[in-house]
């Protein structure tokens, strides 16, 4: 789903400005729509909008603070939930006329399916501008993702009789290396529906209400087949069944469970195309990924046929994401063989740890800026000729050509964008250490020895 994240998130405050302010004139009712609404436009911000992990923890958070001041206005105004409305409502209607609140029953159940399916249509990813082509390294998981999930749609005659394509595949490794990343790929890739979800779309505090928005994202998934689901952090829904776990959980997992077991055909398992031939039918793929796999279900395992280790990146895939989070028109000095010195000086590092490393050594050059009490002109590196000739650069107090002035002394224009040297790349590296350790990598490991399938 393309989307405009500004605009996003400038609705949501706008919303939550307005919520406030009816909350302060005592309009609850009409302040509790708008803190609703306020909390699904973050929401929405946060699953398809890029931005740091930081943020969508800061967004997170003022969204429960809504819905907590939501359930505070509700018992202000004496709402009823809806599924407590539905109930008193058929009871009234059983007690004047019995086949009356059937009708009613139905009525309200239809609509809270409607409700649920819309919610997951507006979850359908289309066009997220990102290819195979833009994922560095992985290419043992790209070659299994273009057989499993391109190859079945674009050519359905090579899966006939005993050559299925798989139903369920999951992703999994370290936090980082560019599992969702990976999803977003394969809307591109791939012309068939792609639905892409995480567990604040499924559960929910209504009892049974879980459960039954399982059973309509695969309702929707069927309906617009063939579609490829995308569940990311999946252990968030499908975790072990224990004395631990809550009956909702273990009801969500048990859902999810018979669900998947009729993604991968229709109901006879075959279909007919144009000219004859018997073919597989693609029906629904199931892709999910989370960071700690050896959590989840062992029945949602075994559906997850296909389980495909995304490791940490090799020390070429280090260097080229190196260069590429720096960006190919950053002003720097680093030279072509420091990209594998910085490399090498990074085992253990995701991409994720990578891209933080490059914004730290990007920032470095405009701290010198700030803190700089001489500068120097220069000729402008650019060469544009829409810009000055000579441009003032940060200098020593010692050099030749220095001037003593402060950045505020120098027009906007007239400064010269500082480079990114080796130096800033190695602080940078330095300050930023990588989010996995050697215990957890042992761990993955494991898993893939006894569960998995290793790849690089």
């Amino acid at each position: 789903m393309t989307m405009d994240l500004a605009t996003t998130i400038k609705t949501a405050t706008e919303l939550a400005q307005q919520a406030t302010t009816e909350d302060k004139n005592h309009n609850y009712e009409v302040a509790a729509r708008a803190y609703m609404a306020a909390a699904q436009w973050f929401l929405h911000a946060t699953k398809y909008g890029t931005m740091s992990e930081t943020t969508k923890i800061n967004i997170r958070t003022t969204v429960d603070s809504y819905l907590k001041r939501v359930e505070e206005l509700k018992k202000v105004t004496g709402q009823q939930s809806p599924k407590k409305q539905a109930v008193a409502s058929g009871r009234t209607n059983h007690r004047e006329n019995s086949k009356g609140g059937r009708d009613n029953d139905e009525e309200d159940a239809d609509s809270d399916k409607r409700r649920r399916m819309q919610k997951f249509e507006g979850a359908i990813v289309s066009n997220p501008q990102v290819s195979f082509n833009d994922v560095v390294g992985l290419k043992h998981a790209k070659s299994a993702l273009q057989e499993a999930v391109i190859l079945p749609i674009k050519y359905p005659k090579l899966f006939t009789g005993k050559r299925k394509p798989w139903a369920g595949i999951l992703l999994y490794g370290p936090p980082g290396t560019g599992k969702s990343y990976l999803g977003k790929a394969i809307a591109t890739e791939c012309k068939s529906t792609f639905i892409s979800i995480s567990s604040s779309d499924i559960l929910t505090k209504w009892v049974g209400e879980a459960e039954q928005s399982v059973k309509s994202l695969f309702e929707l998934a069927r309906e617009r087949k063939p579609c490829i689901v995308f569940i990311d952090e999946i252990d968030a829904l499908c975790g072990q069944r224990n004395d631990t776990g809550t009956e909702t959980s273990k009801r969500v997992v048990t859902e999810f469970l018979v669900q998947m077991d009729g993604v991968g055909t229709n109901n006879s398992g075959t279909e007919t195309d144009n000219t004859g031939v018997e073919t597989n039918s693609p029906g629904v793929l199931v892709l999910a990924a989370t960071n700690i796999p050896w959590q989840l279900d062992t029945g949602i395992r075994r559906r997850l046929e296909k389980r495909i280790y995304i490791p940490l990146p090799g020390v070429n895939e280090r260097a080229a994401m190196f260069k590429t989070h720096l960006g190919i028109n950053t002003y720097h000095t680093i030279n072509d063989h420091e990209w594998m010195e910085l490399a090498e000086k990074a085992e253990h590092y995701s991409g994720a740890d990578i891209a933080v490393v490059c914004r730290e050594a990007l920032l470095r050059p405009v701290r010198r800026l700030v803190e700089a009490t001489h500068f120097k002109q220069v000729p402008n590196p650019t060469k544009n000729p829409e810009e000055p000739t000579n441009v003032w650069l940060a200098c020593s107090p010692g050099d030749p050509h220095a001037q003593s002035m402060t950045l505020d002394k120098i027009e906007p224009d007239d400064l010269c964008n500082p480079p990114v040297t080796m130096s800033d790349m190695l602080a940078a590296l330095n300050t930023q250490r990588p989010t996995v350790g050697s215990d957890e990598l042992a761990k993955y490991q494991k898993f893939t020895e006894e569960y998995g399938q290793q790849g690089s």
